[in-house]
C-alpha cells in the first residue's frame, strides 16, 4: 500500500471512530455500568447505550458470568434496516438480569424484569428494534437466539383470570425458555409457557403459548397458536456467521 493510500485509509478509520463516538449515549452508558456493576467490571465499559433511553428503574441486578469486554452488550444499536430512531426505549430493572456473553439491543426496546424475576440472555442473544420483554418469572434466551422486531415476550397474563364455571384461578405467569439458535421472525408473541427446542424458526405474526420441545429440533412454527409447519428446516447460521460478528459486536 502506498503512503497516500495509507493517509487515506487511516483518516477513513479515524472519521469513522469520531463518527461512532456521537452516537454513544455518554451519560446514560457511564450511569449504568458504575450504578449496576462492581468497579472492576464497570471501568471496562460492557454495556454501551446508543440514542435515548429511559431508565425509569435500576433497583434490580445485573450480571455478566462471561469475559468482560467493552462494548460488549449494546442497547439502543443500529443493525437492521431502520435507522432512525423514536426515542422511545425504557428499562425497568427490578429483578436479576443476566448475561453469558456479547447480547444485542435494536432501537427502542422496552424491557422490564420484575422483582424476583430471573431474565437471561445467552451468547449473542438478540432483541430486535420495538421488540417488547416483559419478565416476571422467569425468560430465559438460548445462544444466539435472536427476536425480530416488533415482537413481544410477556410471561404473564397481566390479570388475574378464573373459569367462570369452576371458579378454579389460572396461573398469572409461567416460564419461557427459547433454546440455541432460535430464530424468532418479526411481529411473533412469545407467551407465557413457550419452551422451544434448540434449532427452531418461528415465522412471522405467530403466537406461541405452549411447549414444543416434544416436536424435536430442526423445526419451523408459525400460525395463531403455532404449530409444526415444517420439520429439517434451519437458518444457515454458519453462513451468517462473520457478517453477524461484523456488525453486531462492536469494535473499537
Amino acid at each position: 500500500m502506498s503512503k497516500p493510500q495509507r493517509n487515506t485509509s487511516f483518516i477513513r478509520r479515524m472519521i469513522n471512530r469520531i463518527k461512532f463516538f456521537f452516537t454513544v449515549n455518554w451519560y446514560r452508558t457511564l450511569y449504568f455500568n458504575f450504578k449496576m456493576l462492581p468497579f472492576d467490571q464497570a471501568k471496562k465499559l460492557p454495556f454501551y447505550f446508543y440514542g435515548k433511553v429511559k431508565f425509569s428503574s435500576l433497583n434490580g441486578s445485573v450480571s455478566i458470568e462471561a469475559p468482560i469486554k467493552k462494548a460488549m452488550i449494546g442497547f439502543g444499536q443500529k443493525f437492521e434496516k431502520m435507522s432512525r430512531s423514536k426515542g422511545i426505549a425504557e428499562i425497568i430493572l427490578n429483578g436479576n438480569l443476566v448475561f453469558k456473553g456479547h447480547a444485542h439491543f435494536g432501537k427502542d426496546v422496552f424491557l422490564s424484569v420484575d422483582k424476583n424475576a430471573y431474565c437471561e440472555f445467552g451468547f449473542m442473544g438478540c432483541l430486535g428494534s420495538n421488540v417488547k420483554l416483559i419478565c416476571t418469572n422467569k425468560i430465559i434466551l438460548g445462544n444466539w437466539c435472536g427476536i425480530g422486531y416488533e415482537s413481544q415476550l410477556v410471561d404473564t397474563t397481566s390479570h388475574p383470570m378464573k373459569n367462570s364455571k369452576t371458579g378454579e384461578s389460572y396461573p398469572m405467569s409461567g416460564e419461557i425458555i427459547l433454546g440455541d439458535y432460535n430464530a424468532i421472525s418479526n411481529r411473533v408473541s412469545i407467551m407465557s409457557n413457550t419452551k422451544t427446542p434448540d434449532h427452531c424458526v418461528i415465522a412471522s405474526n405467530s403466537l406461541c403459548n405452549k411447549d414444543y420441545r416434544s416436536l424435536g429440533s430442526e423445526i419451523l412454527l408459525g400460525g395463531v397458536p403455532a404449530k409444526l409447519i415444517k420439520e429439517n428446516y434451519i437458518r444457515d447460521w454458519e453462513s451468517e456467521k462473520e457478517n453477524l460478528f461484523r456488525y453486531k459486536r462492536v469494535k473499537l
